[in-house]
């Protein structure tokens, strides 16, 4: 979290997501005198919201956020008029907690309460267990929440547009045990191995997942196909998620040392290996191999989500094209590049109906970084190949 000191007492701000114009809103402050110590949109938002709310618009602030009797509250408000981008938010001041979420619902965000009393917001339902707490909603787009002694106030901060949560939630990044709009992640991701396993059938004896994500996936490409599911790979869990290490080679040393073949369940088989996802090809292939060393005779890839072809700029380290292996190349290729005997992904059709077997028609989700269909506009400056993702020292060359 960013902690500053603010006229008005004390500021804490957790932010999941990414600004789409955290330029702008940066260039904004230091015009104004704010001065900035970092390069992360998280400190821009803690100094927007540390000022007065009409500020940042020369004073012309809209009656109901002039008029709105909490003043944290017209702040959150007035951030939210100017800003674009994905947000979930845990605002902490001296006399209430702030939760905020953006007016699509890219990023999750829940509301918990305590069994002796008290609220709770997280990320996932699944924290909320974590300290005993019962889940009770999840907060909507474009909603604030007040928390404080007194119980829960509702808010809305600006208007909800079509819905748009991240369907990569889905594929990888939730927990299996949390809740995403009323389903069990795992419960999800067993719909897409089982929708897997009608799509792109395999010759092969057994099903093995990458562990844990892929876990569940693997398990319904198992019950679908009629194939036994078995552990071909050994996890250490002390080693963290490779696809969000910072460098390509920091990834590839992270593949061996976090799994290891389970041999006795390998020698002399024809395996499915089900992964959740492909984004930058550095895991998967070694993978492969491991699989191969551990006494695989073929080894038939299985990816639960469609290729990954576009970058992600609301929250996901997915940063330009040309890191994509699913932009750069064809499947053949990719096939061929981590050495499978075959290749197939779940198709987009089938990710959605997945996803929204048991949901209202009315939900939707953003699904650009398979689709490359953005839910908000995103700045040309962007999609620069040579450039990282909202490196702010650009700003002024």
């Amino acid at each position: 979290p960013y902690l500053i000191e603010t006229i008005r007492g004390p500021l804490g701000v957790a932010h999941n997501g990414n600004l789409t114009n955290a330029l702008e809103l940066r260039k904004l402050l230091l015009e104004r005198g704010v001065g900035l110590s970092s390069t992360t949109d998280t400190e821009v938002i803690t100094q927007m919201l540390a000022a007065p709310a009409g500020i940042w618009t020369n004073g012309h602030t809209p009656s109901e956020i002039k008029d709105e009797p909490d003043r944290w509250v017209a702040r959150i408000k007035s951030f939210m008029q100017m800003s674009e981008g994905a947000y979930s938010m845990a605002i902490l001041t001296r006399e209430a907690i702030y939760a905020v979420r953006d007016p699509y619902g890219l990023r999750p965000l829940c509301l918990g309460e305590l069994p002796g009393g008290g609220y709770v917001v997280a990320s996932e339902s699944c924290a909320l267990l974590t300290i005993g707490a019962i889940y009770r909603r999840e907060l909507n787009p474009g909603e604030i929440v007040r928390l404080d002694a007194s119980g829960v106030t509702s808010y809305q901060g600006r208007e909800a547009v079509k819905r748009a949560l991240c369907i990569f939630e889905y594929v990888y990044f939730a927990r299996p045990d949390s809740v995403l709009e009323g389903q069990v992640i795992h419960t999800v991701r067993q719909r897409m191995g089982r929708q897997l396993a009608r799509e792109a059938p395999a010759p092969a004896d057994i099903v093995v997942g990458v562990p844990d994500s892929a876990t569940p996936a693997a398990i319904g490409f198992s019950l679908e196909s009629g194939l036994p599911y078995t552990e071909g790979l050994t996890k250490n869990r002390y080693i963290g998620r490779t696809f969000i290490e910072p460098d390509d080679s920091l990834r590839q040393v992270g593949v061996k040392l976090k799994y290891n073949p389970l041999t006795a369940n390998l020698e002399g088989k024809r395996i499915v290996l089900v992964d959740d996802s492909i984004v930058r090809g550095n895991t998967v292939g070694p993978l492969v191999q491991l699989l191969r060393d551990g006494g695989a005779v073929e080894v038939h890839v299985r990816v639960s989500s469609p290729p990954v072809r576009h970058p992600c700029f609301m929250g996901v380290d997915m940063a330009t094209r040309s890191q994509l292996i699913g932009h750069r190349h064809t499947m053949a290729e990719i096939c061929d590049h981590i050495k499978a005997d075959s290749l197939a992904y779940l198709s987009m059709e089938g990710l959605i109906a997945a996803v929204q077997q048991e949901m209202p028609p009315r939900n939707g989700h953003c699904d650009a970084c398979f689709s490359g269909r953005y839910p908000l506009e995103i700045p040309d400056w962007l999609f620069d190949e040579d450039r990282e993702k909202l490196i702010f020292e650009e700003m002024w060359g």
